[in-house]
């Protein structure tokens, strides 16, 4: 029997999808065209394959049986094919999207930007929200090229990379009435805080260290990112704790200062995730070591 290999890549989508609508609008087909793909592949691989649901369709015991199978088939032949192209990336074209959560948009994406300008002004990229969930970036679907962040619990199709960890420090106004050289346990859990609530874990990881401690703190204010914590903190009392490289950046400014925490907070990773089918593609490949060494020039920048 002759398998149509086209239709593969739809079985895959429409496994990691879950949705009909969606499915399509990934793989930039036309719902019917998609829907007709299926009836083929149902008669292919004889099976139902995917059972409609109200909020989407749900695959069957085989359709599960088979998904890791055809994945592993699927990357096996994108690594044949793309192992043998060669990537200039002084003369590339290309577009990535990308998903940094707060911190490394802050801190990373600056450096990175303009290390693409320097190297590879033909390489542009779009910045689409790191989210709450994996699935929200578009990396587990493979449309969204990496996901920067805290990483927790990744799925099978990734493949997550360490690039760093962080710790934190405190941020005060500098003409603060109360704090000198240091900051004590009992000034920490009295004075007021603005506190960053971006989505996803390193929010909870701050909270986590904190009962730990024993650490109290008095929220006064939660912004949505870091850009606004300099201009709180510096037109009023209020105490900011805050990752050590950008803890170090408000430094320069001269409103604030930066000191220790008054215990050890310890430390979280910042990884970089991406798709399983990207490992061997030579313009991902080169992407992922751009942003490798930009991470280890901010860190030795610092």
């Amino acid at each position: 029997m002759r398998y149509d290999l086209n239709l593969l890549p739809i079985f895959i989508a429409l496994m990691e999808e879950r949705s009909v609508t969606r499915a399509a609008e990934r793989l930039g087909m036309t719902q019917p065209a998609l829907s007709n793909a299926l009836t083929r592949l149902r008669l292919m691989l004889k099976d139902q394959l995917f059972i409609r649901e109200r909020y989407g369709i749900q695959p069957t015991p085989i359709a599960l049986e088979l998904a890791p199978q055809i994945a592993d088939a699927l990357a096996s032949l994108d690594d044949a094919v793309l192992g043998q192209q060669d990537f200039d990336p002084a003369s590339a074209e290309r577009f990535f999207t990308i998903a940094p959560n707060g911190y490394v948009e802050f801190v990373i994406v600056p450096a990175l930007v303009a290390r693409l300008a320097e190297v590879a002004p033909g390489i542009r990229l779009r910045l689409t929200p790191y989210g709450a969930d994996l699935a929200e970036t578009g990396v587990t679907s493979g449309t969204t090229a990496l996901v920067l962040g805290r990483i927790g619990d990744p799925p099978d199709n990734l493949v997550v990379q360490h690039l760093m960890d962080e710790s934190l420090d405190c941020v005060v106004r500098a003409g603060h009435p109360l704090i000198g050289d240091a900051i004590t346990r009992d000034q920490f859990e009295t004075l007021r805080h603005v506190n960053v609530v971006p989505p996803g874990r390193l929010r909870t990881g701050l909270f986590q260290t904190l009962a730990r401690e024993g650490l109290r703190r008095d929220v006064a204010l939660s912004v949505t990112n870091f850009f606004a914590v300099a201009e709180m903190i510096a037109v009023t009392d209020h105490i900011g704790t805050l990752p050590r490289l950008i803890c170090r950046r408000l430094a320069r400014d001269r409103r604030l200062k930066v000191l220790p925490p008054p215990a050890d907070l310890g430390t979280f990773p910042v990884q970089m995730a991406w798709h399983v089918r990207y490992r061997h593609d030579p313009a991902h490949r080169w992407l992922r070591g751009l942003v490798s060494e930009t991470v280890a020039s901010s860190i030795a920048s610092h």
